[in-house]
């Protein structure tokens, strides 16, 4: 299992956490989803076989929030 740490543009409402983490824990081999809302933060734990690192990014842009920068583990 592959970890990675998107840093997003500060978070405004606590409903976006909800948003982000549904939209990810959909997504076919994300097996956890954590928002960090104070940080601006989202961790994820996923199977890098079946989604990559980038595929999640885009899928955070997507929802409207821009991923700054990206660590993975």
């Amino acid at each position: 299992m592959s970890k990675a740490v998107f840093s997003l543009e500060p978070l405004t409402c606590p409903s976006c956490i909800k948003k982000i983490e549904k939209a990810l824990l959909g997504t076919p081999g994300v097996e956890e989803a954590k928002v960090l809302f104070h940080s601006g933060k989202v961790r994820i734990a996923f199977q890098e076989q079946q989604v990559s690192p980038d595929e999640l990014s885009d899928l955070l842009n997507r929802l409207g929030y821009p991923v700054l920068t990206m660590k993975l583990s």
